[in-house]
This record gives C-alpha cells, sequence and structure tokens, in this order.
C-alpha cells in the first residue's frame, strides 16, 4: 500500500529511499527543487544501477511560479563511429542490445545535472556542486543494500544476458551468482569518478579528465562512441509540448521523446466525458486513447531535427474529431507496443513552488552491460532503438538522435495547484502516467490511494510476440469481463503489484503551498519532505 506524505514546505519523491532523502536534504538546507533534484539525481544513479546511471540520458522539465515551463533535453547522439556499414559489415541486421556493439550513442545524463545547475543558481540556488552529490559519493564509497529491485533484476534471465558481457561480472555480480537483497553494493570506482565531478564540474565528464578516461575505456572495448563525441555533446534548453483539458494544462518534453503520445492519451480521455473511474468505461477508453498515441508516436517521434510536425496532433479540432471516433464499447486493433526499458523518475517541488519532473535511464537493465573499468561507469543502449533500414525515420545516422521513451509530466491546474509525475515502463510510460494522473485529476482519489490501484498495460512482454492487455491481478473480475467480450486480448498476472507496470510517483502543491505526494508500493521509494 502506498501512503500520501503531506507537508508544508516543500518535498521529493523517488523509486529509492536513499534518493528521495538525498533530495529532501538538500531542500531542508534551503537548496531549491532543481538542486534537490540534482542530488536524487546522483544518489539514484548509485543505488538503482540497474535502472539509470550516469552512463545514461536524462530530461528534465522544470516549471517556475508564474513563468512557462522549460525542458531539458540531456540525451546524447550517435558516435561517430556508428554507421549502418560498421553493422553490416559486423554481420548484424540489427543493433545488437547488449556489449560494446550497444553502447553506441553519448550519455547525456550529466550534462542535464550541469544545465540545471546553472538554471538553479540564476534561481537563487546557493548549494555547492560538492554538497549535492556527496550523498552519492558517500553511498557508491561504503557501499549501499542491494535492494528488492535490483535484486530482482540480478536474479532474471532474459535473452541477450546482460551477465555475458565482458566485465559485468565483476562489477554487478557475486562471485559470479545475482546479488541477493540485503548485500552491500560497493562501487568504488563510480564513487571516484563521482567525486572527480564533484571537484571539477560537470563537464568534465564530456571535457575533462573524466572526458579522456571514459573516451579510452569505449575505444579499448570497442565501442564507436569516441572522445570528440563526448566533447562535442552539450545538453539543450526546449520547450515543452503542451495541451489543455478540463480544468488544466498538461505539459510533456518535445522529440526526441514521446512526450506528445502522453498528452494525446490524457486530451483523448479528457473528451470521452468518462464520469467514474475504475470501471469499464475507465479502462477501455485510456485503453483506445493509448492506441491512437501510440500510432502518433510511431509515426512521428525522431531526432528533434527529423521528428514531425506534432502542433497539429494536439489542435483541438484533430482531438475532437479522434476522440468521436473512438467505439466506446469495442476494441479497435492493437497496435505492436513492445514494453522493454527500465527508468526512474522522480519529482521536486520546493517551498516557493518551483517544481521539477526528472526521468532518467539507461534504457533496458543495466544498458548495455558495458561497465567501463577505470570510472564504473555502466554505458546505456539506447541507440538499440535505432533502425539499420536506410528507409526508416529512425535509421542510424552518425549525430543523430534516437527515439526515446523517456517523458517526465507536468500539471498545472486552473485552481493553483501544480503536479509532477511519471512512471518508468519504456513504450508503457504514456499508458501509466494516464491511469495514476485520471485517479487523481478526474475521479479524485488521494496520490497513494491512485499510485497503490491495480494497472494494465498494453504491449508485447519478452519473449512474447502478441500484443495483450495485461492486467494486476487485483482488478475487479467484472471489469475483466467486460474488457473481455469488449474484444481486448486480456491476461490477468499472477501478480497483484507487477514491476512491468511501472514504478511511478506523483507530487502536488495546492495554492496555499501545502503538499502531498506518494511513491509506488511496486518500487523501493519514498516520498520525503523537506
Amino acid at each position: 500500500m502506498s501512503d500520501t506524505v503531506v507537508g508544508e514546505g516543500g518535498m521529493v519523491t523517488a523509486p529509492h529511499t536513499a534518493a528521495a532523502e538525498a533530495g529532501a536534504a538538500v531542500l531542508a538546507e534551503g537548496g531549491n527543487a532543481i538542486e534537490a533534484t540534482i542530488a536524487a539525481a546522483a544518489a539514484i544513479a548509485v543505488v538503482y544501477p540497474h535502472m539509470n546511471g550516469i552512463g545514461g540520458d536524462a530530461f528534465f522539465l522544470i516549471a517556475e511560479p508564474g513563468r512557462p515551463p522549460k525542458a531539458i533535453d540531456a540525451s546524447g547522439a550517435a558516435g561517430s563511429l556508428a554507421t549502418r556499414a560498421r553493422y553490416a559489415e559486423a554481420g548484424y541486421d540489427v543493433i545488437p542490445p547488449r556489449g560494446a556493439d550497444a553502447a553506441l550513442t553519448v550519455a547525456g545524463a550529466v550534462s542535464g545535472w550541469g544545465l540545471a545547475a546553472e538554471i538553479a543558481e540564476r534561481l537563487g540556488g546557493r548549494v555547492p556542486r560538492r554538497d549535492l552529490l556527496a550523498e552519492a559519493v558517500r553511498l557508491a564509497g561504503e557501499g549501499v543494500a542491494v535492494s528488492p529491485s535490483l535484486a530482482r533484476t540480478s536474479a532474471s534471465g532474459r535473452d541477450h544476458d546482460v551477465r555475458l558481457v565482458p566485465g559485468f561480472a565483476a562489477h554487478y555480480l557475486a562471485d559470479g551468482q545475482p546479488l541477493e537483497q540485503g548485500a552491500r553494493l560497493v562501487q568504488e570506482r563510480l564513487a571516484d569518478t563521482l567525486e572527480r565531478l564533484a571537484h571539477a564540474g560537470f563537464d568534465d565528464f564530456y571535457r575533462g579528465d573524466v572526458a579522456a578516461t571514459v573516451a579510452a575505456d569505449l575505444e579499448a572495448a570497442g565501442s564507436p562512441v569516441t572522445r570528440d563525441d563526448l566533447r562535442a555533446h552539450a545538453a539543450r534548453l526546449t520547450d515543452p509540448l503542451s495541451v489543455d483539458i478540463r480544468g488544466a494544462r498538461l505539459f510533456n518534453t518535445p522529440p526526441p521523446t514521446q512526450g506528445v503520445a502522453s498528452l494525446i492519451l490524457l486530451a483523448l480521455f479528457d473528451r470521452l466525458g468518462v464520469g467514474r473511474g475504475e470501471g469499464f468505461d475507465h479502462a477501455h477508453g485510456l485503453v483506445e486513447a493509448a492506441k491512437i498515441a501510440i500510432q502518433v508516436r510511431d509515426a512521428e517521434v525522431a531526432d528533434p531535427a527529423h521528428a514531425g510536425d506534432l502542433d497539429g496532433y494536439l489542435d483541438a479540432a484533430w482531438l475532437d474529431r479522434h476522440a468521436a471516433a473512438i467505439d466506446r464499447r469495442r476494441a479497435s486493433a492493437a497496435p505492436a507496443v513492445e514494453l522493454a526499458g527500465d527508468t526512474v523518475w522522480l519529482g521536486a517541488i520546493d517551498r516557493s513552488g518551483l517544481a521539477v519532473s526528472f526521468i532518467q535511464s539507461l534504457y533496458w537493465e543495466f544498458g548495455s552491460g558495458l561497465v567501463l573499468p577505470r570510472t564504473g561507469v555502466v554505458w546505456q543502449n539506447r541507440g538499440i532503438a535505432f533502425s539499420l533500414d536506410p528507409a526508416a525515420r529512425n535509421t542510424l545516422v552518425p549525430g543523430r538522435k534516437p527515439p526515446h521513451t523517456l517523458n517526465p509530466a507536468l500539471a498545472r491546474f486552473s485552481d493553483g495547484r501544480v503536479m509532477v509525475y511519471g512512471s518508468m515502463g519504456g513504450d508503457g510510460q504514456p499508458q501509466f502516467q494516464a491511469q495514476v494522473f485520471t485517479r487523481h485529476a478526474h475521479f479524485g482519489m488521494d496520490l497513494g490511494a491512485a499510485l497503490d490501484a491495480p494497472r494494465w498495460r498494453l504491449g508485447r512482454t519478452w519473449g512474447s510476440e502478441a500484443t495483450t492487455l495485461a492486467l494486476e491481478s487485483r482488478f475487479d473480475p467484472d471489469v475483466v469481463s467486460a474488457l473481455e467480450a469488449a474484444g481486448h486480448a486480456v491476461t490477468v498476472l499472477d501478480e497483484a503489484y507487477a514491476d512491468g507496470m511501472g514504478h511511478a510517483g506523483a507530487i502536488v502543491r495546492r495554492a496555499d503551498g501545502r503538499v502531498s505526494g506518494a511513491s509506488d508500493p511496486r518500487s523501493d521509494g519514498a516520498a520525503v519532505a523537506g
């Protein structure tokens, strides 16, 4: 069960308690929400290494009271040696998901921390960088207890097993065996790297001593990412996408993320006028809206310079037309949806009302599995989202960004409330966001109950070719029967709380300054007032 935490100041929520506590401690010291997010992001990169790390990408959505929100794109592009010819010569029809050939994009997360820190300082932030990273350095150097989520992931066996990647076992197995819950995980090399960044600055990851070491290890492993690729990288400040629904304006990140899908889904559902939550109309309406959103995402989302024109999809007339076409009683054909992707979402709101929605990822669990030996950095495999088909919208080209499932969400309500929310879960992220948001915003559930309630997901899971509507076992049997009768290919899972249903979270700040927040019971997290 997830409890709603209430406070009068600020709050941080994260899928690991240590990360939420690190962020809340910064708030308690007088830091702002951006500084708290950086501290939490660094800590969770240590304590949740299967879900994210400094070898991955990140996105921020930052809302200063009274001003339009801004987004930070801290995602990396394909390396200069990552050509289709390279993979063809190596005999690949698709980009391999593990190993050095999967480590083909620059890691952008640390650049996002750096740009966010600059914004935090302009807004009056005063917490030194060394203090922001201090808890992450301590946790990496002294060790942290292996969480239930990390233990489950370590013990799981999947195709392209990450344990087969050379060098992985030395860092994330215990004498060749999976990590056990409660065992102490020490990451000395990662601690040294974070300590270096704390003293030299975040830019050192791309243009300093850390960059030189990272580039040398990538080259030795056979990755197509070079020192020049690191040097050329920079995080970008962008304008978020937005759409109006009844009583609120919703914001999400632009391409290369799938933020447009999350906005379309909620805007379509809002137009259906569903009056009661948790019944057939609620679930069916969201599922059918998700199908439309998925089709737009697959057709249009790509590198920002190559993405389609998205404004028309958020236009009221387009949304009205497609909402009216949804059959309220029958299921439409389901598009192919892959659900792979392990990620962390966290949120922070401070006493002034500054709000941050943040997401950070390696893509698959432990990313490429490539652990750089001298820095302890696990490199992402986000580049496997590229296609080797030259005619594809997301064809592999050096310097181009792959499409991203990551998308942090934020809402501003007409009554003055601000809500940050999000979830891990790959292609399922818009679905999980929509279930949490509608339960709270449309049907009045408090945040703890909205996060605790049983979830569904539309997609294909590991080893399956069929797209099904999977439901946690706690769903009302009458709703399950109604969905089946409507033509949905329903699978009821054995689990009451399934990892595959996302690790979500949310914080809401009212106009009077009172904050409430909660963390997902499927995760190891907490909401902590600061």
